[in-house]
């Protein structure tokens, strides 16, 4: 038997940097994706081929252990995840392609540990649901690849629905789908080829810091609540307790909450007008409040603000890289690419790679007799 998963990424319209601090996130799964093909082997080991990496993962089922070749923990640590709960795997073969970019902030992370996770679900059919698979993702993420990350990717890669966002409240996990059609407007992202490397670019400080922010919170007003859902003017009467740094990251975290709460209704509307005006709020906050823009994420939304055509830009994923995600008129789409791509080479003597998405449905599979 052979099963095939598709794993999509995903986008996130506004609600950055909340999903970890209990908050609102706008995503939707994307019509780019991870494809896995697997089967069982006679063998003693397993061996994972990856398309775009010419030397593959061999390893033994019965020595796990991380690697020092960093895409190798992903699978390892998925393994490890179903050992550890005494399932019983058997060596097997397995290919990935993708046309998803690696470090765009489009969640290949995610889409990748996902896939495998439901492809190996599939093979030895275990018993485990999308809620589960959301749990195997933060496992590997934390024991594996050291990184303190929110729900939101996995998800919306789970339960992506083709033509609809996801208003997804990360602290319970209720979700409604926000369908996001439209005659006029389209999402274009717009990667940058500055490569970040979310463990080693300060990401988990921005959870720290948070979490600081949090625990000064819930002890002032003797409560226990995740700092997206504490008030602006809540965190004034603690700006005396708190180191600058940490009031600035706890005021974005709040202020994006609510941005991202009223976007949804925006977008109910079909007001994206309006909607774009809050995603410039969100980047303006990221660079200036949470700090993990960088100049190329800056270049491409200050240029796009003099565009009536572009009605909203801003970085989107963890930060320091990755891509800008931007609301722009459809028949303007090809102008606009070739504009911006001659006066990003220019100033940064790089190519801007530009990612026609469209919203799609997650996670699929199908097996193979």
């Amino acid at each position: 038997m052979i099963i095939k998963v598709k794993s999509p990424g995903r986008i996130n319209l506004i609600g950055e940097h909340t999903d970890y601090n209990g908050g609102y996130v706008l995503p939707g799964a994307i019509n780019k994706a991870i494809k896995f093909e697997i089967y069982k082997v006679n063998k003693v080991h397993c061996e994972v081929k990856s398309a775009k990496i010419k030397k593959s993962l061999i390893f033994d089922i019965n020595k796990i252990k991380k690697s020092e070749t960093h895409w190798h923990n992903y699978i390892i640590g998925t393994i490890d995840y179903f050992l550890s709960k005494k399932n019983k795997i058997t060596p097997f073969n397995c290919s990935i392609k993708s046309n998803l970019p690696i470090g765009s902030g489009i969640s290949s992370s995610s889409a990748l540990i996902s896939g495998f996770a439901k492809a190996i679900i599939e093979l030895y059919e275990l018993k485990y649901n999308k809620s589960d698979i959301i749990k195997i993702v933060s496992y590997v993420e934390r024991n594996f690849i050291g990184l303190k990350g929110g729900i939101m990717d996995q998800f919306t890669v789970n339960y992506g629905l083709k033509d609809n966002l996801i208003l997804l409240n990360c602290y319970n996990s209720s979700y409604n789908y926000i369908e996001f059609k439209s005659k006029s407007f389209c999402i274009l992202l717009l990667n940058t080829n500055v490569k970040h490397t979310l463990i080693n670019s300060a990401y988990n400080d921005r959870v720290n810091e948070c979490l600081n922010a949090e625990k000064i919170l819930n002890t002032y007003f003797n409560c226990n609540k995740k700092l997206a859902n504490f008030t602006l003017d809540e965190l004034d009467l603690v700006k005396n307790k708190l180191n600058l740094i940490v009031f600035k990251r706890a005021r974005f975290v709040i202020s994006e909450n609510t941005r991202t709460l009223n976007g949804s209704e925006l977008l109910k509307e079909s007001n994206f007008h309006e909607f774009g005006k809050l995603m410039y709020d969100s980047h303006n906050g990221l660079k200036n409040l949470y700090e993990v823009s960088c100049a190329e994420l800056d270049f491409i939304v200050d240029y796009t603000k003099k565009l009536k055509y572009v009605v909203g830009s801003r970085m989107m994923g963890g930060g320091f890289g990755g891509c800008t995600i931007n609301l722009i008129e459809k028949k303007y789409i090809d102008k606009f690419i070739k504009d911006i791509s001659r006066n990003y080479l220019t100033t940064f003597n790089k190519n801007l790679t530009p990612i026609k998405v469209n919203i799609a449905n997650g996670l699929t599979f199908k097996k193979i007799k």
